[in-house]
């Protein structure tokens, strides 16, 4: 047993100097002290980092096909009325949808952005059920409405009960819908009238869209937009003569679920339109992201950047349709964030570390104060 004690004895890293061969100091306590202040806020500090959680980033490569894409939109334009404003979107597989109005709430608002009245999108009241013309002729006793298509019949049996339907036939045809006050079913509807109600209003819009997991673009437009074959046109402009002014804030704009540390960069965005006519354009690069939490939840969203661009609509040239439009490309890249506590070890690690560290550093300071008074001490 004695002979254990022994090995273990001269295995001591840490032999013990008699206290008869101290010699304490008024600066070695001084330095003592201020080396244990500063170990008590590294452990502080070190502490509060271990019960914070920290976020893991990874890039990866993005193998997801198919899905759909979510765009939330809140975006308010002080100089369009509500009534001839609209939203359209398509992507590279060639789906378009025009004039969207499910999921979508527009706002009236005054000059100075104050609400006048909110509603689910649609332009006019339901259509005309019992109008008094048939194709320009007084209805007979039995007969049912059959509205005039105004030259844009498709056959002899065509009926345009509504001023959509109208729309829809011109839209076919490929004519654009001009003298709307002219159309007996628009005129029913209060079309017209709206539009001179809302002159000088401006209108907020909000919604969001479901789209397909692939590039494409949504706009917003005073207007209709009609298309045949590979062009497109806006049919409601005709409605009024003036330039719009596309002035507008971006209250909202995201590809997804909010989750911490996301930063939307359009967020808040204005933009003030200096020059009459001409286009606004935004080209979109969306990053999908995964976001997991210490409980181990899961959020699917998106990031974007973003850079911008005014097409100026030059006299005498080919006429941009003015708008605010949205071009988005999909990154091949996706990011995960994984949020997680330091392991306890990591944080007894660093514990000893700050501890191990400042007195070593201390007693670095300690000999040179201590050898440096003993040599000035011996020169005087």
């Amino acid at each position: 047993m004695q002979s254990v004690v022994q090995k273990l004895r001269d295995l001591d890293a840490y032999p013990k100097v008699n206290e008869d061969f101290y010699n304490r100091t008024f600066y070695g306590g001084l330095v003592t002290l201020v080396s244990a202040i500063i170990m008590f806020f590294l452990f502080v500090f070190e502490f509060s980092s271990y019960l914070h959680t920290v976020t893991e980033t990874t890039l990866v490569v993005d193998t997801s096909r198919g899905g759909t894409l979510r765009i939330n939109f809140d975006v308010t334009f002080p100089e369009v009325p509500c009534t001839v404003l609209s939203i359209d979107a398509e992507d590279i597989s060639g789906e378009r949808h025009f004039d969207i109005r499910h999921d979508i709430v527009k706002t009236r608002v005054d000059a100075i952005g104050n609400t006048v009245e909110a509603r689910q999108d649609s332009i006019g009241a339901p259509k005309i059920k019992k109008p008094l013309q048939k194709h320009g002729g007084r209805l007979d006793h039995n007969e049912t409405y059959c509205g005039s298509c105004y030259g844009a019949e498709s056959s002899d049996d065509h009926c345009c009960n509504s001023c959509e339907e109208v729309r829809e036939a011109y839209k076919k045809k490929g004519w654009a819908l001009t003298n709307v006050d002219l159309i007996d079913q628009c005129e029913r509807e209060g079309f017209f009238q709206k539009i001179h109600e809302e002159k000088g209003e401006g209108c907020n819009i909000k919604g969001f869209l479901e789209v397909n997991k692939v590039a494409g673009t949504f706009h917003f437009i005073p207007g209709k937009t009609f298309h045949l074959s590979d062009f497109f046109f806006s049919d409601f402009i005709s409605v009024q003569n003036d330039n719009y002014n596309i002035t507008h804030k971006i209250n909202k704009l995201n590809f997804g679920d909010y989750f911490p540390g996301l930063v939307n960069p359009l967020d808040g965005v204005q933009w003030l339109q200096q020059t009459a006519g001409g286009s606004y354009q935004y080209f979109l690069k969306v990053v999908p992201a995964i976001y997991t939490d210490v409980r181990g939840r899961t959020i699917l969203s998106n990031q974007f950047s973003v850079t911008e661009h005014f097409k100026h609509s030059d006299s005498g040239r080919y006429q941009s349709v003015p708008g605010v439009f949205f071009y988005y490309d999909l990154s091949p890249v996706k990011v995960n964030y994984m949020e997680k506590h330091t392991s306890f070890l990591h944080f007894v690690t660093n514990v000893c570390a700050i501890i191990g560290g400042t007195f070593t550093v201390a007693g670095i300071i300690d000999s040179f104060v201590y050898h440096g008074r003993k040599a000035m001490k011996k020169k005087m």
